[in-house]
């Protein structure tokens, strides 16, 4: 059994943005029930539909916890079904919810090297006691199989896998900041029951043959839908990068993402991390209707996926 929910399905910034006064936000903003209200990206995995893996823990954590029964707590006057926080990179917007898991609640962070590396140079982490909370490297394309805080096996497992993307902003340095690397620095992950298979890619900036064959006979996959097109946001005037300088396939380009999934046999594909100013978040937007003819569905807080 893989039972999933998606705790957060926007971008940086979730939706509406705190600072953005574009039409889509304040559509969020009012309650419109076209343009629902997303926090950002994260999912929750489970073998048994008890005990929890978070994966990638957004600044919204808190909100996203208190929103899903499945991760109140249960037992005692403290207790969480929540048994690890899996890491795909160290942005921002997938460690900093870390900080809301501090009061001596005992967890596993999971996360590759450099991942890994990230919260070790911050000595904000350290408010997460490593006696309490363990943090476990994860080696690229190497299987691990989940346990619970008790040791007991979880019911799944996942393996990392190398992803085009970039060093988080707050790392970027040098003449090329934005290189497209491969190296662990953005990480898929590929979750399995020994039956089904799940692919969760949250951030990816260009598709490769690794990928693409990676990508084949899953189940589902969970795709990162950031911008509708590369130049968005600087055509809407609401910054000055593409996606591609922050590290981000595009949905409806040319060698975009609808278009790279297109022989791809694949049952269900879902949009994650999806950026306030993508109009695929409007559910009475041509792009919208464009994405869902093309057979993918575009994620919501709260969506729940079971296999």
């Amino acid at each position: 059994m893989i039972d999933l929910i998606v705790l957060g399905a926007a971008a940086g910034g979730g939706f509406p943005q705190w600072n953005s006064n574009a039409v889509g936000c304040q559509r969020a903003r009012a309650g419109d029930p076209l343009a629902p209200a997303r926090t950002q990206a994260s999912i929750a995995i489970s073998g048994d539909g008890d005990h929890w893996f978070v994966v990638n823990a957004s600044p919204d954590l808190r909100q996203q916890i208190n929103q899903t029964p499945a991760l109140h707590p249960k037992t005692g006057l403290r207790s969480t079904p929540i048994a690890g926080v899996i890491l795909t990179g160290a942005e921002v917007d997938t460690i900093t919810g870390l900080l809301t898991l501090r009061e001596r609640q005992p967890f596993q962070i999971l996360g590759t090297r450099q991942v890994l590396d990230q919260l070790d140079a911050n000595p904000i982490f350290e408010a997460l006691n490593r006696s309490i909370v363990t943090r476990s490297e994860m080696k690229l394309d190497q299987p691990v199989s989940l346990k619970l805080t008790d040791g007991t096996p979880a019911g799944l497992t996942v393996t990392p896998f190398v992803v085009p993307g970039k060093v988080p902003l707050y790392a970027e340095k040098g003449a090329n900041p934005a290189e497209i690397l491969e190296n662990g620095e953005t990480v898929g992950l590929e979750i399995t029951d020994g039956k089904h298979r799940v692919l969760f890619i949250p951030g990816c900036a260009c598709m490769t043959p690794y990928l693409r064959d990676r990508l084949k006979g899953a189940d589902v996959v969970l795709f990162d839908g950031t911008l509708w097109m590369d130049d968005e946001m600087i055509q809407a005037g609401l910054g000055e990068k593409t996606g591609k300088r922050m590290g981000h396939m595009s949905v409806n380009e040319t060698d975009g993402t609808i278009a790279a999934f297109r022989d791809l046999d694949i049952p269900c594909k879902v949009f994650i991390h999806i950026n306030n100013s993508n109009p695929i978040l409007l559910a009475d937007s041509p792009e919208r209707a464009a994405t869902e003819a093309a057979g993918w569905e575009v994620s919501y807080d709260g969506m729940r996926i079971t296999l």
